[in-house]
C-alpha cells in the first residue's frame, strides 16, 4: 500500500484596520471571492484558513456571498479555521493581558460565526518570541504554524522538517509547524505539475507521516501583479485542486487532525525571528546593503542554501528603533492601554476594548514589501483609535492639563498640554516642536508625519533596475519584481535631516535650539542664536485653539536685520486628492499637493472633505509664505511609488535691526457638523 504524503494547506487573509474600502472590495472581487468560489467546488480538498477580524466583520457586512460560502465549507467539515489576535497584532509587541484579550475576541467571533473553536493560531508576519506562548496556551491555542526557517536557525537540517514539533514556555507546552519555504515560493506562480512533483517528492527517503505543510498569504492568488490571470483565467488553481484530488500519492488534511494522527517529532526552541525577508527589512539601510551583498555573494558560491539560517537579520521590534514614528505610536498605544486595564472593570467598556485592539494592528508600524509605515491612512487608522480612546478614557479618568513624561523612552520628556477639544504634544528638547496635535472631535492627529530617509531598495531606482523576463515556466512573484507606479528623480530621494514636527524654527540660517523655561504653564522656551538674538516661544491651548507666540529680543542696538522662519507638517487626510483646498486671504489657492507662496499672508483655511473639517490660521502680522507637499518614496507589491505624508507651510517674518519683536499665531479646527 501506497503511504500517501499529507498535504497540510492553509491560507492567511488580511486587510489592515483603516484600509479603503475600494481596496478591500477589489480584494474580495479578484482574491477571495474567487478563491473561495473555486475552493467550494472542490469538497475533498481539505484546508485551513486564517482571516483577520476587521476582515471577517467587513466580509459579513458587506461581502455576504463570500461570508457564505466560508461558513457552508466550514459547516460541511472542509476548513479548519485558524485564530490569532482579532486585529491582527504583533502579539510580542504587546502586553500580556492585551494578547489575552485579542485571543479572546478572535475565538469569540469564530465561535459566533461559525461555531468552530480554533485549535491553531496564525502568528502575526511569523514573529516566533517565546514570550508569546503563555497567552496562546492559556487562550486555548494548541498549536501554531511558523517558517521552517525558524527552525534551521536552531541547527536542525531539512531532512528534519515535515513535522511538527512541542516546546514550551514557563512549563506551557505548544506544538510548532514549520511552512516549507520551498512551497511558498512554488504556490502559485510555478506551472502545476512542477508544484504537485514537487509536494510529491516531499515523501521521498522520509519517514512514514512526511508532510508537505504550506500556510500563506492568499492575496498571491489573485491580489499580487499578474496573479488574477494566470490563478483564475488561466486556471492554474483549478488545476492544481484537481492534480492534487486525484494524485496516488498526496492527501489533504486538516492540521489538526494530523496532530491526531501524529506524535511530535521531538522538543524544539526557536529563536526570536521572522520569516528571512523580514528580518532583512529590519535592517538600517546600511546594512541592508551589506546582508544583501553577502547573501548574493553566498548565492554565487552556491552555499546560501546550507548557510542562510546562519546569515540572520534583525528582529521586528527592530522597526520601532529604524522608525521613530512608529516608536512613538507604538509607546502611545502601551500608554493607553496601561491606562485603560488601571480603570476598574466597571469602567472599561467594550468600545474603549475595541479601539486598543484597533490601535494594535501591525501594519502601520513597520516597513517592507508589504508593511504600510509610508501609508498615511493606515497610520491614521491607529491614530484615529488612540485619540478616540484617550478621550473616552479622559472621561472616566480626567488628568491635568499639562503633564510630562517620557513617552517614548528616548531619556527626555514630553509635555501633555491638552483640554476636552485638543491636545498638543511637546518636544522640548531640542527645538520645542509639536509632535502630535489631536482634534478630540474628529480623532485625527495632525501631527502624524513621515519623514523621508534612506531605504537600501532605492538604490534599485538610482540603477534604473527594472523586472527582467522570468527564466522558468510560471510568473514573477512580487518579491522579485521591480517596476515603478510613479515617475521619480533623484531629488525625489533626498532625505529628511530633521523630523517632520511643527514649529521647527530659524533665525535667518541658523536652526534655532531651545531650553525650556522651568516652571512655565503655559509651556514656554527661549533659545539664544550665535548672532546676538535670543527668542522666547510659548504656547498656549483654550477651548481647543492653539496659540503660538514669539518674542524676539536683540542682545544690542547692534543685532542686524535677520529673518524668523518656521515651518509647520500637518497631516491632512486628503493628501493630494480632490478632498483638499487652500485659501489665503480669502482667495482660492488650489490643492494640497500644490505648491505655492506669495509674498504676504495672514489668514490661511484648510478645507479638507475626508477628514470632515477645517483648519483655519490667522498670523497678527502678515507673513512671506510658501507650502508644498511632502512626499516619500517606498516600495509595495505593485511597484515603487511616491506618497503624499503632509502638507508643509514655512512662514517668515523679517526682524528690523536691534529691535524688539513679537508675533502670535493660533490655529483652531472646525468640523462639518459640530
Amino acid at each position: 500500500m501506497i503511504q500517501k504524503i499529507p498535504l497540510l494547506f492553509g491560507v492567511h487573509a488580511h486587510q489592515p484596520v483603516g484600509n479603503f474600502p475600494e481596496v478591500v472590495d477589489d480584494a474580495v472581487i479578484r482574491c477571495y471571492q474567487p478563491f473561495l468560489e473555486t475552493l467550494h467546488r472542490f469538497p475533498a480538498f481539505a484546508f485551513a484558513f486564517h482571516s483577520s477580524g476587521w476582515l471577517l466583520d467587513y466580509l459579513g457586512r458587506h461581502h455576504a456571498p463570500a461570508m457564505r460560502l466560508l461558513q457552508e465549507m466550514v459547516a460541511r467539515g472542509q476548513v479548519e479555521l485558524v485564530g490569532a489576535g482579532d486585529t491582527e497584532p504583533v502579539l510580542a509587541s504587546i502586553p500580556h493581558r492585551d494578547r489575552l484579550g485579542q485571543l479572546k475576541a478572535m475565538k469569540e467571533r469564530l465561535e459566533r460565526n461559525f461555531g468552530q473553536c480554533p485549535q491553531g493560531a496564525w502568528l502575526t508576519e511569523r514573529v516566533w518570541d517565546p514570550s508569546s506562548v503563555p497567552a496562546l496556551v492559556e487562550s486555548g491555542i494548541r498549536y501554531v504554524v511558523v517558517d521552517d526557517y525558524h527552525f534551521l536557525c536552531t541547527g536542525m537540517e531539512p531532512g528534519d522538517l515535515g513535522h511538527f514539533y512541542r516546546t514550551e514556555e514557563s512549563g506551557l507546552p505548544i506544538d510548532v509547524f514549520p511552512i516549507s519555504e520551498a512551497l511558498r515560493y512554488r504556490l502559485p506562480f510555478s506551472e502545476v505539475a512542477e508544484a504537485v512533483a514537487y509536494i510529491a517528492s516531499t515523501g521521498e527517503g522520509s519517514p512514514p507521516g512526511t508532510a508537505a505543510i504550506y500556510f500563506d498569504d492568499i492575496e498571491k492568488f489573485g491580489l499580487w501583479p499578474d496573479t488574477h490571470d494566470w490563478v483564475y483565467r488561466r486556471g492554474w488553481l483549478e488545476q492544481f485542486l484537481t492534480a492534487i484530488l486525484h494524485s496516488d500519492t498526496i492527501v489533504p488534511m486538516h492540521f489538526a487532525r494530523y496532530r491526531e494522527q501524529y506524535r511530535p517529532k521531538g522538543i524544539v526552541y526557536l529563536p526570536t525571528v521572522s520569516y528571512r525577508e523580514m528580518n532583512a527589512w529590519t535592517l538600517s539601510p546600511d546594512m541592508a546593503r551589506e546582508y544583501g551583498h553577502f547573501l548574493q555573494q553566498e548565492q554565487e558560491a552556491g552555499r546560501l542554501e546550507r548557510r542562510k539560517a546562519l546569515i540572520r537579520g534583525g528582529t521586528w521590534k527592530n522597526f520601532l528603533g529604524r522608525y521613530p514614528e512608529s516608536n512613538w505610536m507604538h509607546k502611545r498605544m502601551l500608554q493607553l492601554s496601561a491606562r485603560f486595564h488601571a480603570l476598574p472593570k466597571h469602567r472599561q467598556t467594550q468600545e474603549m476594548q475595541e479601539l486598543l485592539h484597533a490601535a494594535q494592528s501591525n501594519d502601520a508600524y513597520w516597513h517592507g514589501l508589504f508593511g504600510g509605515i509610508y501609508l498615511p491612512h493606515l497610520r491614521r487608522a491607529v491614530f484615529h483609535a488612540i485619540t478616540r480612546l484617550e478621550g473616552l478614557l479622559d472621561g472616566v479618568q480626567k488628568r491635568p492639563s499639562l503633564t510630562r513624561m517620557d513617552v517614548d523612552l528616548d531619556g527626555d520628556e514630553e509635555w501633555f498640554c491638552h483640554d476636552r477639544v485638543a491636545q498638543i504634544v511637546l518636544r522640548p528638547s531640542p527645538h520645542a516642536a509639536i509632535v502630535e496635535w489631536n482634534h478630540y472631535p474628529l480623532a485625527h492627529n495632525f501631527g502624524d508625519v513621515l519623514a523621508r530617509r534612506d531605504e537600501a531598495y532605492h538604490d534599485r531606482i538610482r540603477e534604473g533596475k527594472v523586472s527582467t523576463v522570468h527564466d522558468g515556466a510560471g510568473i514573477v512573484s512580487a518579491h522579485d519584481r521591480i517596476s515603478y507606479r510613479n515617475a521619480i528623480t533623484e531629488e525625489d530621494l533626498v532625505f529628511d535631516d530633521l523630523p517632520c514636527h511643527s514649529f521647527l524654527d530659524h533665525l535667518g540660517a541658523e536652526l534655532l535650539y531651545y531650553q525650556a523655561v522651568e516652571g512655565s504653564d503655559p509651556p514656554a522656551f527661549s533659545a539664544a542664536s550665535p548672532s546676538g538674538w535670543r527668542v522666547e516661544k510659548s504656547f498656549g491651548l483654550k477651548k481647543g485653539t492653539l496659540s503660538v507666540t514669539y518674542r524676539c529680543l536683540p542682545g544690542s542696538a547692534e543685532c542686524g536685520e535677520t529673518v524668523l522662519r518656521t515651518r509647520l507638517y500637518l497631516s491632512m487626510p486628503s493628501c493630494d486628492g480632490p478632498g483638499g483646498q487652500l485659501w489665503v486671504d480669502g482667495s482660492q489657492m488650489g490643492g494640497f499637493g500644490q505648491e505655492a507662496g506669495t509674498i504676504s499672508g495672514r489668514d490661511f483655511l484648510l478645507k479638507d472633505r475626508v477628514l470632515g473639517g477645517t483648519m483655519l490660521w490667522h498670523l497678527d502680522f502678515p507673513a512671506r509664505w510658501r507650502c508644498w507637499p511632502h512626499q516619500t518614496v517606498s516600495q509595495s507589491e505593485a511597484g515603487f511609488e511616491k506618497i503624499m505624508q503632509a502638507w508643509v507651510l514655512e512662514l517668515e517674518w523679517p526682524l528690523p535691526c536691534g529691535q524688539e519683536w513679537q508675533i502670535g499665531l493660533t490655529a483652531r479646527i472646525v468640523a462639518e457638523h459640530g
